[in-house]
């Protein structure tokens, strides 16, 4: 199995909810965050010119980044509602390279 690796950078705010109103993290705050997009084929699965995937087709799913997350409120671009937990998004993509909907929750 080859596997590489990309990391896409944002910055969003966000609320922990069900915490005392003294505690700092109550509070509206933000942080950087990394997203590290990880992708594996099989020597047999590679794309031309032998390729787990060109980084250029990994652009669409920067676009969402940047629409979706960076510089959003998180509590609403993650579904809206209570934001208790940490929310990850799978992005799948095909062998064309287009993105599917990074919206389907794990």
């Amino acid at each position: 199995m080859l596997t590489i690796t990309k990391e896409f950078h944002f910055s969003a705010s966000h609320v922990l909810e069900g915490l005392p109103s003294w505690h700092p993290c109550s509070r509206m705050h933000g942080h950087n965050y990394v997203v590290v997009l990880e992708l594996s084929a099989a020597p047999e699965r590679l794309v031309p010119p032998g390729f787990v995937r060109d980084y250029r087709d990994l652009d669409k799913f920067k676009q969402w980044v940047d629409k979706t997350l960076d510089h959003r409120h998180l509590n609403e671009s993650a579904g809206g509602g209570g934001y208790r937990q940490r929310r990850i998004w799978r992005c799948g993509f095909s062998t064309s390279g287009s993105a599917s909907s990074p919206n389907s929750r794990q």
